[in-house]
């Protein structure tokens, strides 16, 4: 009896992501590089489950139902690539591949264009939702063709996460779309993930409160507006003891955060598209800075910190990081569909964000109650991408732009960082100004390098010798 679909690579996120297939009624063929692990997983994971275990390519292929429809769950980069080779001789017209790793979009447009000339089928798909999540209902994000999409539809559809809405995983787009809007959803989740631990800054050198009494604070806002998965975790983890010293293990935690590369990718390439994203961008840069432990300590005991003596009244402090977080969790989304607004139009991906946002409310990283309040925004204008032209967003913004710029002045007064939720402000003053300092970027330009600059007062592009040249 050979099986409907076949997934490579047996890391927990495949293990995980096979067993949920398997357990929605689908038979699954599994293939690791090391047999060791295919081992492992059989004796120690797989109970009555329809998995038949390979171990090697070739015997695998051909215990796939034709046309063959293969998960790859392999390492972004090189390994994806290795893995397709050494299918290839083995595969025929027709048959999918599915890469639902952290593939940069690009390299998914290339193996898309390279495998459409071998009549390979090909689906870049972001997976979101974790370990558990592939167990029990990712996000899933495909992005290709609709023919590739169609063979696998209704299982992905069974797989993923539910929510009031539907099943958390829709067609994205064409060509890379799916990988494009997996990138987007890592660099917001970036920024979210900055922005609340910003906050906990705050409430621990500012308010000089415990990690048990911060949970306390994170879960209260959990039931509120502020409802999402990262508060959620964020809540449990500042509540979790070390089993050794019986200490909170958050302030056991080396203050230095790790990266795969996603976040870096969103920066670099809305930066090539012309978008802005600074919190987005600053969250990257945070996760960089943090790495320089060795420099901020020695800079810690000789900078210069001019420290006011301010008095925080607790209750109206912890108010005010409550608004600043939900207007900070608003323009992280405001900067991210944006992005994915114009790749949509550059690439000719043909995104749907109110579909994008439907499918991000379950199962994934960033599944947040205000997802229903951009989701009105995006249906009372679809071509709103940033969200800031609609009434809607003027009176949420209204009631907690105050919030953000008292949250940003206690920063400012006591050296605390906030990099991220600094940037929110900035950015929406910049994009909300009548008129920028601009124009005297580009008289400089035009004075140093005859950049040329356009007029207020009339049409043309002119150039103006800015001092006589002997």
């Amino acid at each position: 009896m050979k099986s409907f679909v076949g997934l490579i690579g047996l890391a927990v996120m495949g293990q995980n992501l096979a067993l949920n297939i398997a357990r929605k009624g689908y038979s699954v063929a599994v293939y690791n590089r090391t047999p060791e692990k295919t081992e492992e997983f059989m004796n120690n994971r797989v109970k009555d489950e329809k998995i038949s275990p390979y171990y090697d390519i070739k015997s695998f292929v051909e215990g796939l139902e034709k046309p063959r429809k293969i998960i790859l769950m392999v390492k972004a980069g090189k390994p994806v690539d290795d893995v397709i080779n050494e299918l290839l001789p083995y595969l025929e017209p027709g048959d999918l591949i599915i890469d639902g790793g952290n593939s940069y979009f690009k390299d998914t447009s290339r193996r898309l264009q390279e495998l459409k000339e071998k009549n390979i089928l090909f689906l870049g798909m972001g997976v979101s939702g974790g370990e558990f999540g592939a167990l029990h209902g990712p996000s899933l994000m495909p992005g290709g063709t609709k023919e590739a999409y169609s063979l696998v539809e209704e299982m992905l559809l069974k797989i993923a996460a539910k929510t009031e809405d539907g099943p958390c995983c829709t067609y994205v787009g064409n060509d890379s779309a799916g990988h494009f809007v997996k990138m987007v959803h890592n660099g917001i989740e970036y920024a979210i993930m900055q922005i609340i631990s910003e906050a906990y800054d705050i409430m621990r050198k500012g308010l000089k409160m415990t990690s048990e009494e911060i949970g306390n604070v994170f879960e209260e806002w959990n039931r509120g507006e502020l409802n999402s998965f990262l508060m959620e975790i964020s809540y449990k983890i500042m509540r979790y003891k070390d089993p050794e010293t019986g200490r909170p293990l958050v302030e056991l935690i080396l203050d230095k955060a790790e990266q795969k590369g996603t976040g870096k990718w969103t920066a670099q390439t809305a930066l090539d598209l012309g978008i802005p994203t600074p919190t987005l961008n600053l969250a990257v840069e945070g996760r960089v800075i943090s790495h320089f432990k060795e420099l901020r300590v020695k800079l810690s005991q000789i900078a210069y910190k001019e420290m006011e003596n301010i008095d925080l009244n607790k209750t109206e402090v912890i108010k005010d990081l409550e608004k600043a977080l939900l207007f900070g969790v608003f323009i992280s989304f405001s900067q991210g569909l944006w992005l994915i607004d114009e790749a949509s139009k550059t690439f000719g991906y043909e995104i749907d964000l109110s579909e994008v946002l439907r499918i991000w409310k379950g199962g994934c990283i960033i599944r947040a109650k205000i997802l229903n309040f951009l989701r009105e925004i995006i249906k009372e204008n679809p071509d709103n991408a940033n969200l800031l032209l609609s009434s809607l967003a003027i009176d949420f913004i209204k009631d907690k732009i105050s919030s953000v710029k008292r949250i940003s002045q206690i920063g400012r007064s006591l050296s605390i960082p906030l990099l991220a939720l600094n940037s929110t402000l900035d950015y929406y003053y910049a994009l909300s100004s009548e008129n920028l300092p601009a124009n005297l970027i580009q008289a400089q330009r035009d004075f140093f390098g005859a950049h040329t600059y356009e007029r207020i007062d009339k049409e043309g592009i002119f150039h103006t010798e800015w001092e006589k040249l002997e």
